[in-house]
């Protein structure tokens, strides 16, 4: 008789001796969840494992079940997940008009050009026509002139809104998405011959509210992003410099009668850490000869915290051509970035170890897409609401 075979070769269990009364071999253990068991789980000790996990995890557990996707965004699990994950990843996104269909990101905490970002993940639907505005804890708004709106979108959520523009046709300038722990504000203003009004939208009464200044305001550059601090967000004016500020509550513009340094060429503002940034350039005839960086104090001065080292000041003024509308600044986690729409590179300051670097240009960027770019400091947040 044959001996049976066991994955193609001979067993030999038919001649191990038999000594003593044979012992039952214990059953593996199965390596699968008992669903009676496991059914059985305290919701919250459930809800404790699940604050444990990594962010992209819980995205991907959200098309599980009904209860995981309620569940990750109740306000009792975003509290454990937040203090018990670590934080996300803050990138430095490209746009440029010619981009149909992917965003360069450098992420800035493993200093790396990452994947592109699909342009599906920022629009569900392409429109004919879109351009990106702004960003702001983690949340995205773009302009659709197809459709006479504005586009709010968490990309990391995938929840977005859409906001009909307050009047039509509306031209505008300076806009900024200012956000805050339970909502946002859109702010947007529209010069006119004999006044400047302001339109802000609040996204806790889902409405536009207009304001109207007694005098019109000139914004020394309609790109730049005004700065949010104290509740009012500031802008420059062109020569002679000054300072305005457009209180967001109470809808009222004022002008500062703070002195301004000498000898500047150009001024920029930006805020971030609850601290208001000035940076300008110095020199005589409208030529820039140093960059330098001030901080407003709480005596209500401009204190100067740093300048640009010569070397790296002649680069960022050949990049200029001493043409200083092309130059806009943002704040990226820690960091105060310098741009210019003319070059693909950024000049940015590390506040915590007060020095300048280079982020080199993306490696993917064509060559022929060397004018029109433009940066924005990216954030996912996966509970930032729209």
């Amino acid at each position: 008789m044959n001996s049976p075979l066991v994955g193609g070769q001979r067993s030999n269990d038919q001649f191990q001796p038999i000594t003593g009364t044979a012992k039952a071999k214990p059953k593996p253990a199965s390596r699968e969840m008992d669903p009676k068991i496991w059914s059985r789980l305290p919701k919250e000790l459930l809800e404790q494992i699940l604050s444990c996990l990594p962010l992209k995890t819980l995205l991907n557990l959200r098309s599980t079940c009904k209860h995981f996707k309620s569940l990750v965004f109740s306000p009792p699990f975003i509290s454990k997940h937040s203090s018990a994950s670590s934080p996300f990843s803050s990138f430095l996104l490209l746009y440029h008009p010619l981009c149909f269909h992917h965003f360069p990101l450098y992420d800035s905490v493993l200093s790396t050009w990452r994947n592109f970002l699909p342009l599906s993940d920022l629009l569900p639907r392409k429109p004919p026509s879109f351009s990106l505005l702004s960003t702001s804890n983690g949340l995205v708004c773009l302009s659709l002139p197809s459709s006479s709106s504005f586009l709010v979108r968490n990309l990391l959520a995938g929840t977005s809104r859409l906001i009909d523009f307050p009047i039509y046709p509306f031209d505008f300038e300076a806009f900024t998405l200012v956000c805050s722990p339970v909502g946002y504000k859109l702010f947007a203003i529209r010069t006119g011959s004999s006044s400047t009004s302001a339109f802000v939208y609040d996204s806790s009464v889902l409405l536009w509210r207009k304001y109207d200044g007694l005098d019109p305001i000139p914004i020394d550059n309609h790109e730049q992003e005004g700065a949010c601090y104290n509740g009012c967000l500031y802008f420059t004016t062109p020569e002679p410099f000054s300072i305005v500020c457009f209180d967001l509550e109470s809808g009222r513009w004022e002008r500062s009668d703070t002195e301004l340094p000498d000898e500047l060429t150009f001024v920029r503002l930006v805020s971030g850490e609850g601290k208001l940034y000035m940076i300008g350039g110095v020199g005589i005839d409208g030529i820039s000869r140093s960059l330098k960086l001030w901080q407003f104090s709480e005596t209500g001065n401009w204190v100067e915290v740093e300048i640009l080292p010569e070397m790296m000041c002649r680069k960022f003024m050949s990049v200029c051509y001493h043409n200083y509308e092309r130059v806009y600044c943002f704040w990226h986690q820690g960091r105060i970035c310098v741009c210019c729409y003319t070059w693909p590179e950024i000049l940015y300051y590390k506040i915590s170890r007060r020095t300048w670097h280079w982020l080199p240009k993306c490696p993917h960027l064509p060559d022929e897409w060397s004018c029109g770019i433009k940066w924005f400091s990216f954030v996912p947040k996966l509970y930032a609401p729209v």
